[in-house]
């Protein structure tokens, strides 16, 4: 068994942004820093004393600039990386209001359920995009 207690762990809430045409809002991360330039589901780690519900709404606004309202829980992952333990709880979440800036990433674009395969994801983002596969095929 590999030792990985010595890894940070931190623990993320994740939105999936649903909006009114059944798009995804999505982001890319910044130029620098830990899994430069590639895109994800936006969200943030969870502050002490923080519902991932409140830390979803935080995060988004502080990122993104807009309001979203919290919905179901989706999934959540536990994925190690070699520098890094996160544990992703990702919630359905819809636009309420604001247009959406790229505040603290490079860039966000609506994106449908189909062209996430066209954006290059952290590898735990792929769990994300098959429950959301599997939701779809479901409703």
């Amino acid at each position: 068994m590999t030792e990985i207690s010595n890894i940070p762990h931190k623990i993320i809430g994740v939105a999936v942004i649903w909006n009114d045409e059944k798009q995804i809002l999505i982001d890319r991360r910044l130029p620098t820093g830990t899994m430069a330039n590639l895109w994800e589901f936006p969200g943030g780690k969870i502050e002490p004393g923080e519902t991932i519900e409140e830390c979803i709404e935080r995060e988004i606004l502080e990122e993104l600039g807009i309001k979203i309202a919290v919905r179901e829980h989706l999934i959540t992952i536990d994925h190690t990386y070699p520098h890094l333990r996160v544990t992703l709880t990702v919630h359905h979440c819809y636009y309420l209001e604001g247009i959406p800036q790229a505040i603290e990433c490079a860039e966000v674009r609506w994106v449908s359920l189909d062209d996430l395969d066209n954006f290059d994801f952290p590898e735990a983002n792929g769990e994300i995009i098959a429950a959301l596969r599997k939701y779809q095929n479901n409703n």
